[in-house]
């Protein structure tokens, strides 16, 4: 599987238009890539947004659809250079092995809005340092101690997206977590504690909105697994769902499916307490099973 090393959101709006400009014109792949005398796996790669697109590539295009000089080909070529753009997280290019755990951090440092629900575990992005090891040493406990201090570095690095980004207002986070996580032992009781206090004081964060999706509620659909959807302000990009499994991240992209998962989420939402109520909740049961 080839590895996102930049941003995906220039690439799939370089593919998209790409795309338009071809159906527009009336020919096929095999018809365009031959024109240009490129293959049609390197046309199809361009078009579906796999790898980094070269200026030259989408320069040729350019010239081939006709568009030379307009303002459509300007942004085309801003976009290449954008996507061109090293991702921070590829400074940990062996921490981010499982499999698209690089796409994920792509489409969250990139994303307006994530909407996530977590279950039995809390939301990564307001994990204390200490719950993300003692995570890591007994869940996952085939990584190595200088490995897991990497894996916990990655995720602080994570949370930068919610204090500020360049050229984008701080990612808005809604998180729905299943009580179950919050009574879910991990590492120690002073590691739960301090957790349980960390929960309540960012989520009184402007941008970020926790909610408890409680036991006493009947279950719903989506709610057995992990996931995220992704929303994006541009009306250019495309919203897209990412389903956390323990063999890595499954993207959605379809636009009904997609669709379908913002449905989800609203009814987690809905079917979960107020955030005043959840915070009340953490410190109930952190006084109950961590004081």
């Amino acid at each position: 599987m080839a590895t996102t090393q930049g941003p995906i959101v220039p690439r799939r709006r370089i593919a998209d238009t790409l795309r338009s400009l071809r159906d527009e014109s009336g020919r096929t792949l095999e018809e365009v890539a031959e024109a240009l005398l490129i293959s049609t796996s390197k046309l199809s790669r361009l078009e579906n947004a796999q790898g980094s697109p070269q200026a030259r590539d989408v320069r040729d295009l350019i010239r081939f659809y006709g568009i030379e000089n307009t303002q459509l080909a300007e942004q085309l070529m801003r976009w290449v250079k954008a996507s061109g753009r090293q991702g921070w997280w590829t400074d940990y290019s062996q921490t981010t092995a499982t499999p698209g755990l690089d796409a994920h951090l792509a489409y969250e440092s990139e994303a307006t809005v994530a909407r996530i629900y977590t279950i039995p575990l809390l939301p990564v992005l307001l994990q204390t340092p200490d719950y993300a090891r003692a995570q890591y040493s007994t869940h996952e406990p085939w990584w190595s101690a200088e490995e897991v201090d990497r894996l916990v570095d990655l995720r602080e690095h994570r949370k930068h997206v919610l204090a500020e980004r360049e050229d984008m207002e701080p990612l808005r986070l809604v998180a729905v977590t299943h009580e179950s996580a919050l009574r879910q032992f991990v590492g120690s009781r002073e590691i739960m504690h301090a957790q349980l206090d960390h929960l309540v004081e960012r989520s009184t964060a402007p941008n970020i909105e926790l909610r408890v999706f409680p036991f006493a509620h009947p279950p719903l659909f989506s709610m057995s697994c992990m996931y995220a959807y992704f929303e994006f302000e541009n009306e250019l990009d495309r919203d897209i769902v990412h389903i956390e499994t323990h063999a890595g991240f499954r993207h959605i992209e379809t636009a009904k499916t997609v669709e379908y998962y913002r449905g989800y989420h609203d009814a987690l939402v809905a079917a979960s307490l107020e955030p005043d109520q959840s915070r009340a909740l953490i410190r109930e049961i952190q006084a109950a099973q961590f004081g």
